[in-house]
């Protein structure tokens, strides 16, 4: 692609209803319950059922918050369309440019999750190397049009489903049958220690990792701008995120816990020294003598990863096209190809995420748990810029005599909550020593990214 054949315009509206509705059920399904739940295991043991369930509602609440906006202004870039709009430069500014970082983190956290995956067959294959084969792969998908992205991640959304909701009977057929062995029962989730066998505690210091699970639901307020029919299809995908948490999350939790006593799955997950060396999804199914279903079960915890590389490879190319549109990154940003896609964008985030090759050849074991923790710091300062940005958003509708037409609930109180639950997750981060550097970078990362406004300022006075 030659830089004359690139030109700056709108793009295209090529996501239609089926693209978006599994676009917002893929972003919820991925390495942070396949790999990540490993960690949560370890911590809160079947408590983590609950866990899952506190961070989905606060979820749940924070997307209802942004498809208010979005329903109202479909744009591209919408986080940091509505800071900027609501909360100043500065917010919409560290807005746009924290959340382009976050799914840069996503995205290498998930080619990490894939090396680990693919491990699970050819153990001698490092993650680096799998890592860079599929980077290069998903980044050709995206330069394509927005139609590939969509179609590429109907389908792998469509295993994901299928395999999970297929997983979830193939787990209650074993407990009801007994076909799973005489340690399969119901009871696995309160006699090996109890409910919560670290304690209550347990189950809170697993909400920091449990929210990285959470992390890709926002994906949906960046296809807006790209959505056939926004007003329509975006309430829609929105609203079904609580009935995925309870399916996808709860029941296949579960179930997976019923099958299997989580002490002694934990120990066979921690024999590598790395407590995100494989799948606790898959390793219960081999653990029971289920070898085809392990081994079916890994392909898809694999797709889940690059279906979730897919979508962060298009939202961050799309927010940096929407900072672009708003002044806050390079204009050229803002070109596209002959099809439609902001390749530009595409490449300079492509760039960034193959520092992950690196980091996983430097740090092989503790590259997954290293990633997720950043990618936490940088989506609480998201989720808490949504809320924010709402408060301000709903006040300027009032004033301005608007009804909104899909709103969030419990206005202003629901707000107030998912602040208060999103300062607590600090608190907890700097509780647990592995991550406890994630929090103390969050004052750093904001500060330079002030740097960066202010001499992005200076520079915009002097050439006036």
């Amino acid at each position: 692609m030659t830089a004359e054949t690139l030109h700056t315009g709108p793009l295209q509206r090529g996501l239609k209803n089926r693209h978006i509705q599994l676009i917002a059920l893929g972003g919820a399904i991925g390495t942070g319950l396949f790999l990540g739940s490993a960690g949560v295991l370890r911590s809160a043991g079947p408590s983590m059922i609950l866990g899952y369930a506190i961070g989905g509602f606060i979820a749940f609440l924070i997307m209802r918050q942004l498809g208010e906006m979005i329903v109202e202004e479909p744009v591209a870039g919408s986080f940091s369309h509505f800071a900027h709009k609501y909360g100043g430069g500065y917010a919409g500014f560290l807005s746009g440019w924290n959340y382009w970082v976050l799914y840069v983190l996503v995205g290498m956290a998930e080619l990490t999750a894939v090396g680990k995956y693919v491990q699970f067959w050819w153990p001698d294959i490092p993650t680096w190397a799998t890592a860079a084969a599929f980077f290069v792969l998903i980044n050709l998908i995206n330069l394509s049009n927005v139609k590939a992205f969509g179609e590429a991640e109907f389908w792998f959304a469509i295993v994901k489903v299928a395999a999970i909701v297929g997983m979830i009977l193939l787990g209650l057929f074993l407990l009801v049958s007994g076909q799973g062995g005489e340690q399969a029962s119901i009871s696995n989730l309160w006699t090996h220690g109890g409910f919560f066998p670290n304690g209550f505690s347990g189950m809170l210091l697993a909400l920091a990792i449990i929210m990285f699970s959470f992390g890709g639901l926002e994906l949906v307020g960046i296809t807006a701008a790209e959505a056939a029919e926004p007003k329509t299809v975006i309430p829609r995908a929105i609203n079904q995120v609580v009935y995925r948490i309870l399916i996808f999350y709860i029941g296949a939790l579960t179930v997976l816990l019923a099958l299997y006593p989580w002490d002694a799955l934990l120990l066979t997950l921690g024999t590598a020294g790395d407590p995100y060396s494989g799948s606790p999804f898959v390793q219960i199914f081999s653990l029971i003598g289920s070898d085809t279903a392990a081994h079916l079960l890994n392909f898809v915890v694999l797709t889940a990863a690059l279906s979730v590389y897919n979508s962060g490879v298009y939202c961050n190319s799309r927010m940096l096209y929407g900072l672009a549109e708003q002044g806050d990154a390079p204009r050229s940003l803002m070109k596209i190809n002959s099809r439609g896609v902001p390749v530009l964008a595409v490449g300079v985030s492509a760039l960034v995420t193959l520092l992950c090759v690196g980091v996983n050849y430097l740090f092989p074991q503790g590259a997954l748990e290293l990633l997720m923790s950043l990618a936490v710091a940088a989506l609480v300062i998201n989720w808490a810029m949504i809320s924010l940005a709402h408060l301000k958003f709903r006040r300027a509708m009032q004033r301005q005599g608007v009804e909104p037409s899909f709103k969030a609930f419990w206005f202003p109180l629901s707000n107030y909550l998912c602040l208060a639950f999103v300062c607590g997750i600090l608190i907890i981060m700097l509780w647990l020593p592995g991550i406890r550097m994630s929090v103390f970078a969050i004052p750093v990362w904001v500060g330079f990214l002030w740097l960066c406004y202010r001499l992005r300022a200076r520079l915009l006075a002097k050439a006036v």
